[in-house]
């Protein structure tokens, strides 16, 4: 069975994703000062009441990458957030991203198959009276060729779950992200801090649930309201996925 946050981890597959990588690409321009973006990925009913909670007491906002189909399902990061807390989220000022409306797989779906889930995925999110989403995340972290080409055409930035920053001639396509998950999240957010900041460039921390007692996936509030001090003690400028890729696109 597949891990519910992990792509397919077969050599077949690995290889794959490192070729896709180098194909599709939208490079982006060099930041003029480090960025850091908080995103949820599924958003758990935690992530939108708790995790939105610590970012709106500092007066920032967060990313949520909203799998509608998903809603007020039970996950392995816990009850998914419902669509109404979806609308609440973005009246807060939060910024509403797609996940795909049934969280696939786009390393192992067909192309037209992605692209009808991900357009059912915007007309939900219209019928709450939301803007099309201008960023993407790939469920588990996968694509393949033709479904990076053909929502290339779709979104301003998609992104992946590799580790690294974003900086002048990164893949916009495929953006690496750091996840603050598990036992030693926090430590791993920091250290890539550490390093935006003393180069310069974008960070994106995702996570799933934000709780006292998180899932492997998830994090602390305590974990996530310390990342978004030190940023902006460190000087950086935290900003949404999307003004982010409008920045850097």
């Amino acid at each position: 069975m597949q891990d519910p946050h992990s792509a397919d981890r077969s050599l077949k597959a690995k290889l794959r994703r490192r070729a896709v990588r180098l194909t599709v690409r939208k490079p982006a321009r060099a930041p003029d000062r480090p960025m850091l973006s908080f995103a949820f990925d599924d958003a758990p009913a935690t992530a939108a009441r708790i995790g939105a909670k610590v970012l709106e007491q500092r007066g920032l906002r967060g990313s949520y990458f909203i799998a509608a189909g998903l809603a007020e399902a039970d996950s392995p990061s816990g009850q998914i957030t419902s669509l109404s807390d979806v609308a609440r989220l973005a009246e807060a000022g939060h910024e509403i991203d797609c996940h795909t409306h049934s969280h696939l797989d786009c390393g192992q779906t067909a192309t037209d198959r992605v692209l009808e889930d991900v357009e059912h995925n915007r007309e939900t999110l219209a019928a709450l009276g939301l803007p099309c989403p201008r960023t993407f995340a790939y469920p588990y972290g996968d694509v393949s060729f033709g479904p990076k080409r053909a929502l290339s055409r779709r979104f301003t930035l998609m992104r992946a779950l590799h580790h690294g920053l974003i900086g002048g001639g990164s893949d916009l396509n495929q953006a690496p992200a750091v996840g603050i998950e598990g036992k030693d999240g926090e430590l791993t957010a920091r250290r890539w801090l550490a390093r935006a900041a003393a180069t310069r460039s974008w960070l994106i921390l995702y996570t799933h649930d934000v709780c006292d007692d998180p899932s492997d996936w998830g994090c602390t509030p305590g974990a996530l309201g310390g990342l978004a001090d030190a940023a902006l003690d460190g000087g950086f400028d935290v900003v949404t996925v999307a003004e982010g890729a409008r920045r850097l696109g």
